[in-house]
């Protein structure tokens, strides 16, 4: 295995998680997809590109380069389903339409997979964890904001047009309400987009696992519709033009995430 992960440290006590923005397959992976699968259409696209303001911000960041063709990252290393009805596991067989993402016979084996579970899925998870205990002890609190895309229609996976943007809580277990609440009147001053909190997407494993307000670490999911920042279909073009007024409300919905701790912690 060669790099799995990006990762910069910051200087203020928030994390940006992109478990999804991967690209990178394995030999094994690679081999046994089908064809409409090797464009990588279920990709978080261009998400690095879409919040490199972090820098300014002062944020770390934490990106997988691995797809989540080869292993979810955002899901528990026991694969329990996170959601009811139709979902991806830990290492997806199908695409978000309910395709087989593998010509039959060529999944990659059990022992390829706990490989991806102990490479890829282990030092994420690993360096997400030391990372929030580090701002944790530094400042006192940590705050994680999973940085997520899809395409906005999917009837496999839910009806209609997805809302713009899907901000998700584990309905509140993952961070103070009152921070669920201001980021969700920050969607709400913006209203050429439409929002929701904890709707389809309430958070993944991420949020659900690491957002545990009784001990001062926030979590907060992101599940951004694509159509508000690319082209939806191959080649899958980042387009600037849609991505600059996207760009603005994600900046402020991270201002307003360090600005409460600020406010709540001191």
């Amino acid at each position: 295995m060669e790099k799995v992960l990006n990762f910069k440290k910051g200087r203020v006590p928030l994390l940006i998680s992109m478990p999804h923005a991967g690209l990178r397959l394995t030999p094994a992976v690679e081999a046994g997809l089908i064809p409409q699968a090797q464009s990588l259409p279920d990709t978080d696209w261009h998400i690095p590109t879409l919040y490199d303001f972090a820098d300014e911000l002062g944020a770390s960041t934490l990106a997988a380069e691995y797809s989540r063709f080869v292993i979810d990252l955002n899901r528990p290393a026991d694969d329990k389903p996170l959601y009811a009805g139709a979902t991806t596991g830990l290492y997806p067989a199908t695409l978000f339409d309910g395709v087989p993402l593998f010509r039959a016979g060529l999944e990659p084996s059990e022992a390829e997979r706990a490989g991806y579970l102990q490479k890829i899925w282990g030092p994420y998870h690993r360096t997400l964890q030391e990372e929030l205990a580090r701002l944790k002890a530094e400042f006192g609190y940590a705050l994680l904001f999973d940085a997520h895309s899809i395409r906005s229609v999917i009837p496999h996976l839910f009806d209609g047009k997805l809302p713009d943007f899907n901000l998700g809580t584990f309905n509140g277990a993952a961070c103070d309400p009152e921070l669920a609440r201001r980021l969700q009147a920050l969607c709400a001053t913006h209203p050429q987009y439409t929002h929701v909190l904890n709707g389809r997407f309430k958070g993944g494993h991420i949020t659900r696992h690491y957002g545990n307000p009784a001990q001062d670490i926030h979590a907060v999911q992101l599940e951004l519709c694509q159509s508000t920042y690319m082209e939806e279909v191959e080649p899958f073009r980042y387009r600037a033009d849609l991505a600059a007024p996207t760009r603005v409300v994600l900046k402020q919905l991270l201002e307003a995430f360090l600005a409460w701790g600020q406010q709540r912690y001191g």
